[in-house]
């Protein structure tokens, strides 16, 4: 339609036109890329590998893990109430975290392509489909709608799209039936769009609303028992741009702290190889797989274990605060009583760290090279001790997120939108 934006109306007429040979192509690339099972590559084609449910199927759509990990018991709560939940992902590590949720099912998100999209939804027929923080696909949005499937939007976040594409955001947003929002300044952000204010929810933030990541209890005692009496403090969720920083940070600290040890978790497992590399440079023992043993830096390089690592460290440097990714979610460590340090690039959780920050239960580092100085005057000090109960304190103080989240969810089950809201296009 005309008064669509042209970006839209393009991406909408080139994912109906793509050639079959192409669509497939480029499955296997990002299937690939996210080192994913061959045997479910046709689910990024929209070809499901399991069968539906019977009942109301609740679609839940997370990109990737720390999405998947703010939904999860909002997952198990639409279970109990007897609806069944699908969680689809773009990435192996956000599936992997998916399978987790017990009772859930699991699938990788099809291409926005209109005949993967299709055959999709043709064997899902969600009842319900929600869409987490901001992963919106245009095609995803506009065949559902189509069909007359309640939309939510939840856990909005402030994004930085919204002000430099304002039309197309407008035109994804207006699409949504619910959007909850992290802030009462991203509910501003979205109503300037033209969103109804009545759509448009702030019922807190549903990540800090999460339960603690689960740990198995013997292995945290194993673990306990190898690092007992050491000091120690843990990186977590790190990227290229922050493991130089973090590895010159423990060598200065430990001219503090003899004895001092550390755990790397980076974000991505796959890349242990090339942090490997960096540690034996830096001419630092360390361990890697299941347990520490007497080596200075225990690399984790397998998933599940953060929930471990929080509750072994008292200090936590998170990752993607150095370099563009925009932060992670804070309260997984904020929830288990851990300090925080982070580096000045957290634009995709600002408020959470803000809030954090303010309590004291949180420190930024200006640049890279301050985060030795800040790593040595924390540990063993008594500043420590009351950072990690500020944060407790903090997440007391927090977790109507996911109850109010759930109850607008309900008005919405079984809801049919009126045809006149789907994404417009040119032809069918």
């Amino acid at each position: 339609m005309s008064d669509a934006p042209w970006a839209l109306r393009l991406w909408l007429g080139g994912s109906r036109a793509l050639p079959r040979i192409a669509e497939i192509t480029l499955a296997r690339r990002v299937h690939r890329a996210q080192n994913s099972a061959p045997a479910r590559l046709g689910e990024r084609l929209g070809r499901a590998t399991i069968e539906r449910p019977e009942g109301i199927l609740v679609w839940i759509n997370a990109a990737s893990v720390g999405e998947v990990a703010s939904i999860a018991d909002l997952a198990r709560d639409l279970m109990t109430e007897g609806h069944r939940v699908l969680v689809t992902t773009t990435t192996t590590t956000g599936g992997s975290r998916a399978r987790q949720i017990e009772e859930a099912l699991h699938q990788y998100q099809p291409l926005d392509t209109a005949r993967a999209v299709r055959r999709f939804l043709d064997h899902w027929r969600p009842d319900l489909a929600c869409f987490v923080e901001g992963d919106l696909w245009p095609r995803l949005l506009a065949e559902a709608s189509r069909r007359h499937v309640p939309l939510a939007l939840l856990n909005a976040r402030p994004s930085r799209s919204r002000s430099r594409a304002p039309r197309l955001s407008a035109a994804l947003l207006s699409c949504f039936d619910l959007v909850t929002a992290q802030t009462d300044a991203v509910r501003s952000e979205i109503t300037s769009l033209g969103v109804l204010a009545d759509r448009v929810l702030v019922p807190g933030d549903l990540k800090s609303a999460a339960a603690p990541l689960p740990a198995d209890p013997q292995r945290l005692a194993d673990l306990r028992s190898e690092f007992e009496g050491a000091p120690l403090w843990a990186a977590v969720s790190t990227h290229a741009e922050d493991e130089a920083a973090v590895i010159a940070a423990h060598l200065a600290a430990r001219v503090r702290h003899p004895g001092l040890r550390l755990i790397l978790a980076p974000r991505h497992p796959d890349r242990a190889e090339a942090v490997a590399k960096s540690l034996a440079e830096a001419g630092l023992t360390f361990a890697r797989g299941g347990m520490p043993g007497r080596a200075e830096v225990w690399l984790v390089d397998r998933l599940g274990e953060t929930g471990l690592v929080y509750r072994l460290v008292p200090l936590v440097f998170l990752g993607g605060s150095l370099g563009p990714q925009g932060g992670h979610n804070p309260w997984e460590a904020a929830v288990l009583g851990v300090a925080l340090l982070h580096g000045p690039r957290v634009s995709n959780a600002a408020q959470a760290h803000a809030t954090l920050d303010a309590a004291g239960a949180a420190r930024a580092v200006p640049e890279a090279s301050s985060l030795g100085a800040a790593v040595g005057d924390l540990i063993d000090s008594e500043e420590l001790a009351l950072m990690g109960a500020a944060a407790a304190q903090v997440m007391a103080d927090r977790g109507q997120a996911r109850p109010r989240t759930l109850a607008a969810l309900r008005g919405l089950i079984g809801a049919r939108l009126a045809p006149e809201r789907a994404i417009p296009e040119t032809a069918p």
